[in-house]
């Protein structure tokens, strides 16, 4: 069953310039639609003046004595009053602060998971309120609370600075970071970028260089016998000449 929606009390926001016939001082100060000051008259005379032009008379410095007015197009007013608001507003910064609990007695996987939750709001430019809670007689040992905020904060130093120290309050302890000025501009995955660059030829100019393998060697193991073969045949020729040739005749030197 869907949920009725509370019926809200507020009136609705009214436009409060006060525009043409609503406004009830007996004589104002005119600026022309040209930005031209016109001087001091009655209102009904300024408003004429305007219905004329086709425009609206509008006060815009209530306060003043005799209140000011410009004779305008109030519709286009509106509009740009409305774009500069959504303009100032476009360049305003929204502060989120997030908040990660910790135990002084945290085990190794949780410590990891919560630190990945931190790094995540850090890099969504969010800062981040980190309380170390303490039970019964923990807070007797407010050092090993301590000791995981400063290791949290060294190893979180590219993405977060310390901008409130580790504090004890009461029976927690916290402390707040915000993100690095690298994370503020958008230039941290940029720097690790160049670094990673820069380590690479040097890594790249100690690795021995990989020798191509050798094609040509079965080619040599393949000749070596046949030369080998070849000597043998030159040994056996020779001593077939020796048995061949008759007495006190010497055979031809090979």
């Amino acid at each position: 069953m869907p949920v009725p929606r509370r019926f809200d009390r507020r009136p609705p926001e009214r436009d409060t310039t006060r525009v043409n016939e609503r406004i009830r001082v007996p004589e104002v100060r005119v600026i022309g639609d040209d930005g031209q000051q016109i001087g001091v008259m009655k209102t009904d005379q300024a408003l004429r003046m305007a219905q004329e032009r086709d425009l609206d008379l509008v006060e815009v410095a209530p306060e003043a004595r005799p209140p000011v007015c410009r004779i305008l197009d109030y519709s286009k007013y509106k509009y740009e009053q409305a774009q500069k608001v959504k303009q100032a507003r476009k360049h305003q910064q929204q502060i989120v602060i997030r908040e990660i609990k910790f135990r002084p007695k945290i085990a190794q996987h949780d410590y990891d998971t919560k630190k990945g939750h931190v790094e995540r709001f850090l890099r969504h430019k969010d800062k981040v309120k980190i309380t170390i809670m303490f039970r019964g007689r923990e807070v007797t040992h407010p050092e090993r609370g301590r000791m995981i905020l400063d290791r949290l904060a060294e190893e979180l130093q590219e993405l977060a600075v310390v901008e409130q120290r580790p504090n004890l309050d009461g029976r927690n302890m916290t402390m707040m970071l915000g993100p690095s000025k690298a994370v503020l501009a958008g230039t941290l995955d940029s720097e690790k970028a160049a670094e990673d660059g820069a380590a690479e030829p040097e890594d790249g100019a100690e690795a021995p260089v990989a020798e191509a393998p050798a094609t040509d060697a079965p080619e040599a193991e393949a000749e070596a016998p046949a030369e080998a073969d070849g000597d043998d045949a030159e040994v056996e020729a020779v001593e077939a000449e020796a048995e061949v040739a008759p007495d006190g005749e010497q055979p031809a030197a090979p």
